[in-house]
């Protein structure tokens, strides 16, 4: 089975529109193009209560839960804390960590610093080539820093991990819109319901005006849905299809049409 998904995005600051949400596109992207299954993303405040109540019913959902930010030494840096919450486990102090603290800001840290070393009870370490710091993971939830730049280095030193088999996508391009073909795509969807299929028009692009992908990790079922759609669609209104595309982290841009 694919596994599933959820992101957990922590901070007081996204929510009030202070900083822009970086993560939950880059992760959708990288999630895709390792065959794992994003089913949902929540934004949360900097809140222990918050984050515990997301945190135990994204541990009953899904096989894979990433948290990002809320985990520096200050005031509203309770990430930590909101898991072991969830969990219903204590905070405690991991050694590596200490040692890591200690060697950064000196042997007798400020208290707050000495924060950077706390972890949810049972979570282990994950340690990767180019890492100073290591991810703390705690069973299937994975907890990463907010800073993207940070993120991003942390997530693909350690991200081979979470690779799955493949989806496999074919895309069609048309000339005509939408409303043209709402009826055929029902009619595909009813004789082929396990069939990822999404419709995306565009108003920037003179060769075509909906772009259709076709998504399953079983390559039989795809060429099949994706035959039986071809055939039903109006002959004179594909502009192109591209077929046997592998999805990959930049396979779709930044306003959500594939690229032409």
């Amino acid at each position: 089975m694919t596994r599933r998904a959820e992101i957990l995005i922590i901070g007081n600051e996204i929510l009030s529109g202070k900083v822009a949400d970086e993560h939950s596109g880059f992760l959708s992207r990288e999630f895709r193009a390792l065959g794992v299954d994003l089913r949902r993303v929540v934004v949360l405040p900097d809140e222990v209560e918050a984050i515990g109540e997301a945190v135990r019913e994204a541990w009953q959902r899904s096989d894979l839960i990433v948290t990002t930010g809320g985990v520096g030494p200050t005031h509203d840096d309770v990430t930590i804390a909101g898991i072991a919450h969830g969990l219903g486990r204590a905070v405690v102090r991991h050694p590596e960590l200490e040692a890591l603290v200690k060697e950064v800001y000196g042997e007798h840290p400020p208290s707050a610093l000495a924060r950077l070393a706390e972890i949810p009870e049972g979570a282990t370490l994950l340690s990767a080539a180019g890492l100073r710091v290591p991810v703390v993971v705690v069973e299937k939830l994975y907890v990463f820093p907010g800073v993207p730049e940070v993120f991003r280095r942390k997530f693909n030193a350690i991200k081979s991990r979470f690779l799955d088999t493949p989806f496999y996508m074919k895309k069609i391009y048309l000339a005509v819109g939408e409303e043209p073909i709402a009826s055929i795509l029902y009619e595909v969807m009813a004789k082929f319901p396990a069939i990822l299929l999404g419709s995306y028009p565009t108003f920037t692009q003179a060769e075509y005006r909906v772009v259709l992908t076709l998504e399953s990790k079983a390559a039989s079922y795809l060429e099949a849905a994706h035959a039986d759609l071809v055939a039903r669609l109006p002959q004179d209104a594909i502009v192109r299809r591209d077929e046997d595309a592998a999805p990959s982290s930049s396979e779709m841009r930044a306003d959500g049409v594939p690229p032409g």
